[in-house]
């Protein structure tokens, strides 16, 4: 009964593997560990705007002078 069992989990399993690879969840092994360290601002990264840049480069000007 056991023999069944295993074969049976192990076709899940290779299947499983099988669609993985297939899906290309295995191509950029290290990608996600450099992607961690990098910085949200930094002007290298594509999807940000020129307008997003300029406001993160101004320095902010506090309004509150009450103290």
């Amino acid at each position: 009964m056991l023999i069944p069992i295993a074969i049976g989990v192990m076709i899940v399993v290779v299947i499983a593997f099988i669609y993985t690879v297939r899906s290309g969840q295995y191509d950029d092994l290290e990608g996600p560990a450099y992607r961690i360290l990098m910085d949200d601002d930094d002007p290298r990264i594509p999807h940000q705007s020129k307008d997003a840049l300029k406001k993160a480069s101004e320095p902010s000007v506090d309004n509150d002078k009450s103290a």
